[in-house]
Formats: C-alpha cells, sequence, structure tokens
C-alpha cells in the first residue's frame, strides 16, 4: 500500500466518524498554520506557506514530487531557508527531505512488502557513516558542541542516508529516466537565470538577487561576484547559487547528465530542445570561470568519449579548438593557464591550504579531528580539496572508508558495463550517471563543496547522483536476469 492508499482510506473509510476526523484535523492543522504566517510574516509570505503546504501534501500522495521538491531546491534555491526559528532557521532542502524521508517511511509502513535493498555498494555506506559519527564523537572531546554543528552534521548524515532511500525507491527504468530528466531541466534553468542576471546591468542583476533576502540570502553589492573579488576584473556567473564555484559543481555534475543524451537513441529530451538548453549550461559554466569544475567535466567527458561513444571526441576537440581561437574566450583561457601554472592569488591560496592541511592530517592521521574544530591553535578544519578535508576530519581511515565506496561503485561499473548495451533507454542514462560521479571526484580535488557542512545541497547531489548510478546498475542486472529467466523457461 502507498502513501497515497493509506490516506485515501482514511477519508474515505466506512467508519464516518473516522473520515470526519481526518477532514476536521486537517482543517484546523491548515487554519492555525495559515492564522499564524498571516500574524507572523506577513500576507505575501503567508501565501507562499499555504502553497509550500500544498505541496507538502500532494508530496504524501506520490514520492516523486517529493523528489521533485528536493531537485527543485538543490538546483534553484539550495540556501533558502524559512523566515522563522524553531531553535534553529530550517532550509527548504531540510524540509523537502524531511518530506522525501517521510513519504518513504509511511510506504514502507503500509506496504506488504517490507524488504530493503541494500546492494553491494550498502555495507560500504554504512562503515562510512559510522566512521563519521565516531570522528564525530570523538572530535567533541576537544571542541564545544554546538546547535550549528549538531544541525549541519546531521544534514550531512541525512544526505548520505539518501542512498539507501533512492535504492529502494527507484526500482524501474521510467522513474529513473523521471529524476534525470528533472535534474537536466532544474539545471538548464539554473544557467539560464545565471546567463541573463550577468547580461542584464549590475544594477538590476544586484536587485534580482538581492529580493532573496526574504528566504535567508544575502544582499546587496556582495551579491554580485569577480575574478578574485576585484571589481575590475570579469564578473563570475552566480544564479541563485551564491558562489561561482558552487554553480560550477552543479553544472559539471548536470552536464555530465545531460551530454550522453545527445548520442542516445529515444534521448530524455529532443535533441532540438536538449542541445540548445546544453549550450546554455556552458556557456553558464564558462561565466562563472569555476576551473575545477570544467576539468571535472572535461575528464567526465573524456571518461565517455574514451568507453562508450567516440563521436564525443570530435564533440571535446571541437570545443578545445573554439577556446583557443575564440577572442571571446581569451579571457577564460588566460584565467585558466594561470591557474595551472599557480599565479594567481587564488590558486596559491589553495596550495597554503594544502600546506596546512597536511600538517593537521600527520598530526591525528587516524580519525582525524573531527567536525567542530581543531585541537591546535596553529590548525584549522578547511581546506579547498574534497580528500583532504574528509582527511581532516575522519582521518586516513575515513577517507579511505571513501575511497573503498567509490572504488566498490566503479568496479560494478566495470562488471555491467557490457550487460548496459542491451538497454537502449537505460544505457545513455547509466553512462551519464557514472560520468557525474567522475566529474565530481575530479572536480573534488579544487573543491570542497560535496563534503562540507555549509553546502549540505552539494553534499545532497553528490550522493543522489551515486545512488542513482547505482540504482541503474541494478536495474541492468535485474533485466538481465529476467531475460536469462525467461530464456532457461
Amino acid at each position: 500500500m502507498t502513501s497515497q492508499d493509506w490516506l485515501y482510506r482514511i477519508f474515505t473509510s466506512r467508519h464516518r466518524w473516522l473520515s470526519a476526523l481526518a477532514a476536521l484535523t486537517l482543517t484546523l492543522l491548515l487554519a492555525l498554520v495559515a492564522g499564524f504566517l498571516l500574524a507572523e510574516v506577513g500576507p505575501l509570505l503567508a501565501a507562499v506557506g499555504v502553497i509550500a503546504l500544498a505541496i507538502a501534501l500532494w508530496m504524501l500522495r506520490d514520492i516523486e514530487v517529493a523528489y521533485m521538491a528536493v531537485i527543485g531546491v538543490i538546483c534553484l534555491l539550495p540556501f533558502a531557508s524559512f523566515p522563522f526559528d524553531i531553535g534553529f532557521t530550517p532550509t527548504f532542502l531540510d524540509a523537502a527531505l524531511g518530506a522525501l524521508f517521510l513519504v518513504w517511511l509511511l510506504q514502507m509502513l503500509t506496504a506488504n512488502e517490507r524488504r530493503l535493498v541494500t546492494t553491494s555498494l550498502g555495507g560500504p555506506v554504512l562503515v562510512f557513516l559510522l566512521l563519521a559519527l565516531a570522528a564525530f564523537v570523538l572530535g567533541l572531546g576537544h571542541a564545544p558542541l554546538t546547535p550549528y554543528i549538531v544541525r549541519h552534521f546531521a544534514e550531512i548524515i541525512l544526505s548520505v542516508l539518501l542512498f539507501f532511500l533512492v535504492v529502494n525507491t527507484v526500482r524501474e527504468t521510467d522513474r529513473l529516466e523521471r529524476l534525470v530528466r528533472l535534474l537536466i531541466l532544474f539545471a538548464f534553468i539554473e544557467a539560464l537565470i545565471g546567463v541573463v542576471l550577468y547580461a542584464i546591468p549590475d544594477e538590476w542583476a544586484m536587485r534580482a538577487l538581492s529580493a532573496l533576502r526574504v528566504v535567508g540570502y544575502p544582499a546587496g553589492p556582495g551579491v554580485l561576484r569577480y575574478i578574485r573579488d576585484d571589481p575590475t576584473l570579469p564578473q563570475r556567473a552566480t544564479a541563485t547559487s551564491v558562489d561561482p564555484n558552487v554553480l560550477g559543481s552543479l553544472l559539471n555534475l548536470t552536464l555530465a547528465l545531460a551530454i550522453p543524451q545527445l548520442f542516445a537513441r529515444r534521448p530524455l529530451i529532443r535533441r532540438r530542445y536538449l542541445l540548445p538548453m546544453i549550450g546554455v549550461m556552458l556557456l553558464c559554466l564558462g561565466l562563472s570561470f569555476s576551473r575545477g569544475s570544467m576539468v571535472g567535466l572535461g575528464a567526465a567527458m573524456v571518461t565517455v568519449a574514451s568507453l562508450r561513444y567516440r563521436r564525443l571526441w570530435w564533440v571535446l576537440l571541437a570545443g578545445v579548438v573554439l577556446l583557443a581561437v575564440l577572442p571571446q574566450t581569451q579571457v577564460y583561457v588566460a584565467h585558466f593557464i594561470a591557474g595551472l601554472r599557480g599565479e594567481d592569488l587564488a590558486t596559491r591560496m589553495r596550495f597554503g591550504e594544502y600546506k596546512d592541511a597536511l600538517i593537521l592530517i600527520r598530526r591525528y592521521p587516524i580519525l582525524g579531528v573531527g567536525f567542530a574544530g581543531s585541537p591546535d591553535i596553529d590548525t584549522y578544519i578547511g581546506v579547498a580539496n574534497l580528500y583532504l578535508l574528509i582527511a581532516q576530519e575522519m582521518g586516513l581511515v575515513g577517507l579511505s572508508s571513501f575511497l573503498v565506496v567509490m572504488g566498490v561503485l566503479f568496479a560494478r561499473f566495470w562488471r555491467t558495463r557490457r550487460l548496459i548495451t542491451h538497454g537502449e533507454r537505460l544505457e545513455p542514462l547509466w553512462w551519464g550517471l557514472h560520468a557525474a560521479v567522475v566529474g565530481a571526484l575530479v572536480g573534488g580535488i579544487f573543491d570542497h563543496f560535496l563534503f562540507n557542512l555549509d553546502f549540505h545541497h552539494s553534499a545532497t547531489l553528490f550522493w543522489l547522483i551515486v545512488s542513482l548510478a547505482t540504482a541503474a546498475t541494478e536495474i541492468a542486472r535485474t533485466s538481465r536476469e529476467s531475460e536469462q529467466d525467461q530464456s532457461i523457461q
């Protein structure tokens, strides 16, 4: 029984008192919420709150609506928070993820079959979670426990737990297609916002972004970002992601999903729409000047071109030539080369962070220093590198655990690659999802968003992609086993 059936039975029960009680409870709840919102935040935000409540009730009817809310918030309003405090300020993503887990729990409680799908990746992911919890607890011995740390650490744990939810609820190609399509569509909308805000006058862009202050976003001239934060240098696109590198990370992963669809026999989105969408996303990635994300996307596309879609090599070569010869791209090329040579300030600062991170890791190599802070006054937690950050917080044991998770994922990828050629619809999805993981891992060499307490949405996106890739492999294997059983019969 689904959560939709569960609700339907309550409101259509043959016991009239039960239906009346449920309707009365829901009416009172809506009245209380509406009254509170009108009194506390005014009519505009109250209307938004009522709409949000209606969406929440819709989520209870369909788990894919909850997925849509999570993906939409990750892509379009990653830092949005509610205008009230309940001991902490809940974010839109907290609410969307909470609704998604609630719907899954209701489905598990009301379903006839409650068997959990774990997969061979479930064990390593669980070990990684337990090590994170151990590092967190041990780290409290030298740093105070604050509501901020508790809340953000819980969000990261929730992001990793998303793995188990996804592999248990995405078991067929149709749902996998719909979720990947949502990721591409919402990322395209974010890229379009980024390009438009970049193109319009700075004053208009500043006002548009500052309007998001009502949902916890920053406001004022600081919302516009520039290379090295110098207004005399080129502006960097941010869209609604606040930081240009955060925007670049989103586009890195979603472009890796979208580009293989160009070579699919039946793409998720018609090519005449998909091609300009990818063009806008690539343009926005370039305008973000996010070098790490560009390298990550390049690595993902080289992997796909080498192992499957050889025609992609021509696209990559054409892109490199255009970057090299077009006058409009020379600023970007110069910025990229300066980073490779270590000549600009941002790169030199990263080298300094790497040096400091290695000092901390050498002092606390086993389980790191936890997530609350460093025990030494001359060291700190924070480095623009995913792997060094994990090693700081969870030690070399925690980093090894993370690498084992990724190793098992790609071992399954390698064993399944020949099975996947039989799935006309599944194949480009499967390649795109694994390419996105490659892009994330390579981009993680230069950025820290995927396991940073301050970037809950980036961690959620990463584990969503990992779990969808795992689900795609499970679908391929299950389909192959079904075909073999039918041939035997």
